[in-house]
């Protein structure tokens, strides 16, 4: 069968100099794109994918819970969709300043003030989306415990372990749970072209350039999320 290597347990090579892939899997990058911004294309779509399956609509609210990549490319997408107000929360200050730099209305430090407390403050009245980015055991049900009637929370975050919640938090309350992953190839493409037309300034995302001996430690240096958000592999570099 079909196994890819750029997201696999099985085979090598997401990190190579050069790769063999099908014309058809390529996207042309427009003319005058830095290569490096380009990059960023990949991790926004999966905001864009995100976004497009929680059905949000002008009028609606959104809360993005985790202000990692993938919160962030969320906030990106519902800022150039014209969705109002977002608010976002980390516990990270670096994270919440370029969720600012995003689109975000409102940023929280949860520990200090609830998503949800920043939202009634400032709306509290139009329909609500929370998007869950954080993807650790746990989440789903803090969503669901802050979560107003009717609500939709958007599980994007990848949790790889067992998680438990209290289905009656949902009954009560009619809440849609919708759970997502990566993106389509016109997601992909539509990402890329917001990306190219300035639709979105990607620049601040990118906080540091590694060749490809200095990926394990690029990977290390992720974990400080004051330090970094993306670093970008050049190879060959």
């Amino acid at each position: 069968g079909l196994h890819g290597i750029g997201f696999s347990n099985r085979y090598n090579g997401g990190y190579a100099e050069l790769m063999v892939l099908n014309e058809l899997l390529g996207i042309k990058v427009p003319a005058g794109l830095p290569p490096e911004l380009a990059a960023l294309t990949e991790p926004l779509a999966v905001g864009v994918h995100a976004v497009a399956k929680s059905r949000i609509a002008s009028g609606d609210a959104a809360i993005v819970l985790g202000l990692g990549p993938v919160g962030l490319a969320c906030i990106a997408e519902l800022r150039m969709r014209g969705i109002g107000p977002i608010v976002g929360a980390d516990f990270s200050p670096k994270r919440r300043q370029l969720a600012e730099a995003l689109g975000a209305d409102v940023v929280v430090d949860p520990r200090d003030t609830p998503a949800i407390d920043a939202w009634r403050r400032i709306d509290g009245q139009r329909p609500l989306v929370i998007f869950e980015a954080v993807g650790v055991p746990g989440m789903i049900e803090q969503a669901m415990r802050m979560a107003p009637k009717d609500a939709r929370i958007l599980v994007v975050g990848a949790c790889m372990q067992e998680d438990r919640i209290h289905p009656m938090l949902g009954i009560g309350r009619e809440l849609s749970i919708q759970f997502v992953l990566g993106y389509q190839p016109d997601e992909f493409a539509r990402a890329l072209r917001a990306i190219a037309e300035g639709e979105v300034d990607l620049s601040p995302w990118l906080t540091g350039t590694v060749d490809i001996d200095g990926v394990p430690q690029a990977f290390h240096d992720l974990g400080n999320p004051e330090a970094h958000a993306k670093i970008l592999v050049r190879p060959g570099t």
